[in-house]
């Protein structure tokens, strides 16, 4: 095998690993979340605060992987067009931002639920106040980076493996469907007529899921199409 092509085989599991790593932490810090951002969050926050804190170093992590797969995906997006690898490149980074302020809101809530419970007279309802538009920031983050700019960046890399054939244009053609299925289904959340984290915001989500799972695993088991790579150049 020459150096070129252990390179990209090295590349490819990079890649697989970093969206097994995305998907693995972004479910942790969904699950970790929950005292910060349902029923009485001033409360149990404070109660649940290292947990709440170690959802939110798995979604700086999530943030890292997510910029990661976009470093790691650009240069094999840009032998097929450099425009779209940059455009994906730029989406991908988007969504990180959107997740990286969406953390910054839940860890806000830690704060605020702490100089709650630590003040006995303190107002309640502008402590409410602060931490409900907190949530409120959380749950737009959530909706505009996971779901809109996911939808995407997603099309765009997928779009580009079924042309250039990086990859069996079956897992490519998931991709594009599960791409047009979550963008969908946030802008059915983003105008009220489903809401977030609803069973059938859930469903829509299913294909993205299992094309990003396949994708891994099909990356660190057989890597990019050397044939495809070697057409583009």
């Amino acid at each position: 095998m020459h150096f070129s092509e252990r390179r990209q085989r090295i590349d490819a599991i990079i890649t697989g690993v970093f969206f097994i790593a995305a998907a693995a932490t972004s479910i942790i810090a969904l699950k970790l979340y929950q005292p910060a951002l349902s029923g009485d969050f001033l409360v149990q926050t404070s109660q649940n605060a290292q947990a709440v804190v170690f959802g939110a170093l798995n979604e700086l992590l999530l943030v890292a992987t997510a910029a990661g797969t976009g470093i790691m995906l650009y240069p094999y997006l840009r032998k097929y067009n450099e425009q779209l690898g940059l455009a994906y490149f730029c989406f991908r980074l988007l969504e990180a931002i959107f997740i990286l302020i969406g953390t910054l809101s839940v860890l806000g809530i830690v704060s605020l639920s702490k100089a709650y419970t630590a003040n006995p007279a303190a107002d309640k309802a502008t402590y409410t106040a602060i931490g409900t538009t907190l949530i409120a920031i959380h749950d737009w983050t959530f909706m505009l980076g996971p779901n809109f700019m996911l939808g995407i960046n997603t099309f765009i890399y997928s779009y580009v493996f079924f042309k250039s054939r990086l990859i069996p244009r079956a897992i490519s053609a998931i991709g594009i469907l599960g791409a047009v299925m979550i963008f969908i289904a946030a802008h059915l959340e983003m105008f009220g007529v489903m809401p977030q984290l609803s069973t059938g915001g859930m469903l829509m989500a299913i294909p993205i899921f299992v094309y990003e799972m396949t994708l891994a695993i099909y990356l660190i088991v057989k890597g990019f199409s050397i044939n495809a790579i070697k057409s583009l150049s």
